[in-house]
């Protein structure tokens, strides 16, 4: 199966590029990567330009102002795989990333994924290349108690990987009752299931909701059942200051959000047919 994995990205190459190493690791080899960036950075832009071995498609916007959603809906135009995997640019992937969500993957479902929040310790370690993502994923183990401490934020314990095909995952943690909430950070679907729904909502300007909240509700309605990849399809989320997005007023586009869903207009005006 034909895989494309979609980052969401503005301005962080470094984060980027230990993205792109931990790509160059992964298990399972069909597959693409799309960069869907909003923005149009020149050393973005070399960047991409300059990485080998990958299948790379770069899809660009004008920066002004957080469009997110419209970005990812380029990255999905642009996209050839029959099965999507979303990450933002912040999210490392471990090397059996893309293997576990195929291997997971069930016609009419959505599958989320989780994240383990590194502090400032090992998010610099990475960044200063101290350690790398292959070498982190593989010690997580030996170095959890100091992630936890580094970390003030919780959810270190979903570093804790186990293989889809053995049996700890299938006696304990394939039917266990886990939050399968979409995080718009990680997560897959078929590609006709996103189209079915018109893609991204745009409508709801800079704010978060269109990412993740109003997606699952609109895949629901489709009639998709959502499936937990908790301890399965991990990635490592670099530490940052909280963005400035999170002092947006979100009550407008709230209202707009449950007008939408109590109209169960599961297919948004302003997606990928606008395009």
């Amino acid at each position: 199966m034909k895989v494309s994995v979609i980052i969401a990205v503005y301005k962080d190459v470094e984060a980027l590029e230990l993205i792109i190493e931990s790509l160059k690791n992964q298990t399972y080899k069909n597959f693409e990567v799309v960069i869907a960036e909003d923005g149009q950075d020149e050393k973005m832009q070399a960047f991409i330009k300059s990485i080998k071995d990958l299948d790379i498609k770069h899809t660009t916007q004008e920066d002004i102002g957080i469009r997110k959603t419209k970005s990812l809906n380029n990255g999905i135009i642009a996209s050839e795989g029959e099965f999507l995997i979303f990450i933002d640019g912040d999210c490392i992937p471990y090397s059996t990333f893309i293997e576990s969500y195929v291997k997971i993957s069930q016609d009419g479902f959505i599958i989320s994924g989780r994240r383990v929040n590194l502090g400032p310790k090992y998010s610099k370690k990475l960044r200063n290349k101290i350690i790398s993502p292959l070498e982190l994923e593989k010690t997580f183990l030996l170095r959890y108690i100091f992630i936890s401490q580094d970390c003030k934020e919780g959810h270190s314990e979903d570093g804790f990987y186990f293989s889809p095909d053995g049996w700890i995952y299938n006696k304990f943690i394939k039917n266990r009752k886990a939050s399968t909430s979409i995080l718009g950070c990680n997560y897959a679907c078929f590609k006709k299931d996103i189209i079915a729904i018109n893609g991204y909502d745009e409508g709801y300007g800079e704010t978060a909701i269109g990412d993740d909240t109003d997606l699952e509700w609109r895949f629901k309605a489709l009639g998709c059942k959502i499936k937990s990849a908790k301890n399965v399809a991990n990635v490592f989320h670099l530490y940052h200051s909280r963005s400035f997005r999170n002092r947006i007023d979100t009550n407008k586009y709230l209202e707009i959000f449950k007008e939408n869903k109590l109209n169960n207009k599961f297919i948004c005006t302003f997606g990928l047919s606008s395009h």
